[in-house]
Formats: structure tokens, C-alpha cells, sequence
């Protein structure tokens, strides 16, 4: 019983992962209705947990949220010279 509730668990997270990653736009929609509807039924700190980061940048899901940290620019190496 306990093997089938940790799968179902890892499937389900697995799911939501894919599906923030797949379809930005439509993931944040569906959990910012998700949210709302929670906050109706008075659940206020599930609400603000479900409830997705507002986009600051592009917002177009092209990958420059405010979540993601930028790219560390990695130096050139240079060639050792035996002498």
C-alpha cells in the first residue's frame, strides 16, 4: 500500500513538472485558477503555495523568468607551453 502511494506520488509530481516545463503559459493559468478557487474556499496558505511566480522579463516562456538564474560565462583556457 505504501509502495503505491510513493508511485502515485512521484507520477503525479512528475506530471506537474513536465507540464511547467512543456506548456509555461497554460501551466501558469491553470494553477493561477487553481489558486483562486482555493482562496475561495478559505485556504489561504495552500492558495499562496499553488499559486505560480509572476513572470518579470519577456514572459514569453522563451526560457528569461525571474526564476532562473543567468548562465555563468565560463573563461577560455589557454594552452600550456612546454618549454
Amino acid at each position: 500500500m505504501v509502495e503505491i502511494v510513493i508511485i502515485a506520488a512521484l507520477v503525479i509530481w512528475s506530471a506537474v513538472y513536465t507540464f511547467n516545463k512543456v506548456f509555461p503559459k497554460s501551466a501558469f493559468k491553470v494553477f493561477n485558477a487553481l489558486a483562486n478557487v482555493l482562496e475561495q474556499q478559505k485556504l489561504h496558505k495552500l492558495a499562496s503555495w499553488v499559486r505560480p511566480a509572476m513572470v518579470t522579463g519577456c514572459g514569453g516562456g522563451c526560457g528569461c523568468s525571474s526564476a532562473e538564474k543567468p548562465a555563468k560565462v565560463t573563461e577560455t583556457t589557454k594552452a600550456v607551453k612546454w618549454k
